[in-house]
């Protein structure tokens, strides 16, 4: 299972996404460019204590994050606003990789063309912060596919 941001523009979003791969033990990939400076100095400052456990991926552009190994693993699952299928009825399969797009924008066309999945979560209101929205499908991911981490450190 693996988490990616799409091109993120807010690097506190950032520094909890990695904590948050780090927790639930995931690769997090980030799809720059990034609305702010991207360096590994950063994404381990942005990563606090957690810098140690996470495992982060850079990818230079969209193709190179299509071009990695990972993407021949499992299913690309898009979650967006203009999806009409929730989350919570997608059979996730361990190599999926849940995809999150820009904070301001989410993600373009082609994006959305070469998801395997386009998922919702539904909500009152208008959104959802992007780090709250991906801990909640990676909770459901990782619980369909049992692959919570054990506890501990």
């Amino acid at each position: 299972m693996r988490l990616a941001l799409f091109q993120p523009d807010i690097p506190q979003n950032l520094g909890a996404a990695i904590r948050l791969a780090a927790c639930l033990d995931v690769t997090l990939e980030v799809v720059e460019p990034c609305g702010f400076p991207l360096s590994d100095r950063a994404i381990k400052t942005a990563a606090l204590d957690y810098g140690s456990q996470a495992k982060v991926l850079r990818h230079l552009s969209w193709e190179a994050f299509l071009s990695h190994p990972a993407r021949s693993e499992g299913r690309l699952a898009l979650f967006t606003t203009r999806a009409a299928q929730p989350y919570t009825d997608y059979s996730f399969s361990l190599g999926d990789t849940l995809l999150f797009g820009r904070e301001s924008a989410g993600v373009p066309d082609e994006v959305h063309a070469r998801a395997d999945a386009r998922l919702l979560i539904p909500i009152r209101g208008r959104s959802l912060n992007v780090i709250n929205a991906a801990a909640m499908a990676l909770g459901e991911a990782l619980r369909q596919v049992n692959a919570f981490p054990s506890g501990g450190d």
